[in-house]
């Protein structure tokens, strides 16, 4: 492995690393909010988890949040890798 991919596999690790404690304690920080609201009865009915609202895609996060959820998101948006990823890096 060349150096410099190493170095880039190194800080990619880093910054997920990272980011999974800011996913850890906004998903906590939702729990708390929403008092436990998180998953809408479609999602529920599917077997959503409310990690699942955190971990996949925006749109896929959207169409099975709760309305709780989905406030809690207005005033604390939902955090991605890519956004935080380029506050990281930018």
């Amino acid at each position: 492995m060349s150096l410099a991919f190493q170095i880039a596999v190194e800080q990619y690790h880093a910054v997920r690393d990272q980011y999974e404690v800011v996913l850890i304690a906004a998903y906590e920080r939702a729990v708390e909010e929403t008092n436990g609201a998180m998953v809408n009865r479609r999602g529920q009915a599917k077997g959503i988890s409310d990690w699942d609202l955190f971990t996949h895609n925006s749109l896929y996060a959207q169409a099975y949040a709760s309305e709780e959820l989905i406030e809690h998101w207005a005033k604390y948006p939902r955090p991605t890798f890519s956004n935080f990823e380029r506050q990281m890096l930018g």
